[in-house]
């Protein structure tokens, strides 16, 4: 019954199920947001400044586990094709959802961000399915859809979140776990596979455990520091879904809707950028160029971020915080246009290891940084002091970033635009 759909050919129904289903997985995660810092309220009885560094746990679990399996599922989906991959990750997304929305504990969210740590290959899978049905030129345009999907996530699940999250606080769970049901069944009808058997591989577990996978582009120096400069933009960019929410109670005493509707607009900013940038920059400037710029926004803006001392002005920033989103699809281009057909998926599954080794240790750094120059206690009380953090982390991605050049000097003028 499965084996159907995997027998059409490609289409647009095919590659609007990808985008599809980024931006429903984005709106079940946003829904969630606003109401995070009340519901660990509500389970521990603490005020916000004390529960963020429960959030920065939680993240870290999700973290672990998410950096033990990618890999692996990364391989899997080299093995088995890009829609079985997708499926069980979207159910299983729709457990942790139903999970977190009954807890009456803290424990129990450890529970549903470990199940969702484990499953949650639908970016990679995804990014690994647009590189099997697109040629390199056209990748960044569709990687830029991919951000946009992202985007648009944003802009309706926080949106969502705060409406919900005012009648009740569990509720938005709720509403996430439906949209992983109806995100499943489109898949399961609609999808085809993308993956043709001709370009699969043997599973290999030396290339499917998360050391293994880093070890082996640590081989491929040209690929290598590419990956190293998105692993530490990730890092950085992390103090954005580990804080954002705590940050704006603590700040600027928001409201779920407030918080919400920031989210919200920091949502339309990225879709705008993806939809409407990205492919027209890469063609003026090329990957190369689009992705440097990209660092150096996103550096001025989270150092605007972190000196906003009123809530209005985190609304001046949004669009240009955006811009910096021309970074991710631009590097992907890169590194996908150096990787072969039957490894992309080994690709986006090293990357996604890399994203989930920072969320590690990042929102641990990002949440105890706002804790400690935002408590009672601190002696220098700056609550963008993990913004600065941040944009200081990114700064670090030029080095590694102009290494990648220097090691990829022959492929980096063919990328040159044509004058």
């Amino acid at each position: 019954m499965t084996e159907a759909p995997a027998t059409r050919k490609h289409g647009k129904n095919a590659f609007l199920f990808v985008i599809v289903c980024v931006a429903m997985d984005m709106i079940g995660f946003g829904i969630i947001i606003p109401v995070m810092p009340s519901l660990l309220s509500e389970l521990t009885g603490q005020p916000a400044a004390e529960t963020v560094v429960i959030g920065g746990y939680l993240m870290a679990t999700y973290g672990i586990l998410n950096f033990a399996a990618m890999p692996t599922i990364g391989n899997l989906s080299d093995r088995f094709g890009r829609r079985p991959i997708l499926l069980v990750s979207i159910a299983t997304l729709g457990m942790d959802f139903i999970i977190m929305g009954l807890a009456d504990s803290v424990w129990l969210l450890f529970i549903g961000r470990a199940l969702t740590g484990i499953s949650s290959a639908t970016f990679s899978t995804a990014n690994a399915y647009i590189a099997d049905v697109t040629e390199p030129e056209d990748r960044g345009k569709a990687f830029g859809m991919i951000g946009a999907a992202f985007g648009i996530g944003f802009i309706l699940g926080p949106a969502i979140g705060g409406l919900l999250g005012a009648i009740d606080t569990r509720l938005p769970f709720f509403g996430a776990a439906v949209l992983s049901v109806i995100n499943f069944l489109y898949g399961f009808f609609v999808l085809p596979e993308s993956l043709k058997p001709e370009h699969r591989r043997a599973f290999e577990l030396r290339r499917a455990n998360p050391f293994g996978a880093v070890k082996h582009f640590s081989k491929v120096p040209k690929v290598a520091w590419f990956i190293v400069t998105f692993g530490i933009f990730q890092f950085a960019h992390s103090v954005f879904p580990s804080t954002w929410n705590f940050y704006a109670d603590i700040r600027y005493n928001w409201s779920e809707a407030q918080i919400g509707f920031s989210l919200a607009c920091v949502g339309l900013g990225s879709a705008l950028t993806q939809v409407f940038l990205i492919g027209p920059s890469i063609k003026r400037f090329g990957p190369l160029r689009t992705a440097l710029y990209g660092i150096l926004i996103m550096i001025f803006a989270l150092a605007l971020y972190s000196i906003a001392v009123q809530g209005w002005m985190i609304y001046a920033i949004i669009p240009l915080s955006a811009l910096g989103g021309i970074f991710g699809p631009a590097l992907n281009q890169i590194m996908s246009g150096l990787t072969p057909r039957n490894a992309q998926g080994e690709l986006q599954g090293a990357t996604a290891s890399l994203n989930a080794f920072s969320i590690i240790f990042a929102p641990l750094l990002m949440t105890q940084t706002l804790h400690a120059f935002s408590s009672r206690e601190a002696d220098i009380y700056f609550p963008g002091a993990s913004f600065l953090l941040a944009a200081v982390l990114t700064t670090l991605c030029l080095l590694p970033f102009y290494l990648g050049v220097r090691a990829n000097r022959e492929e980096v003028e063919q990328l040159a635009p044509a004058e």
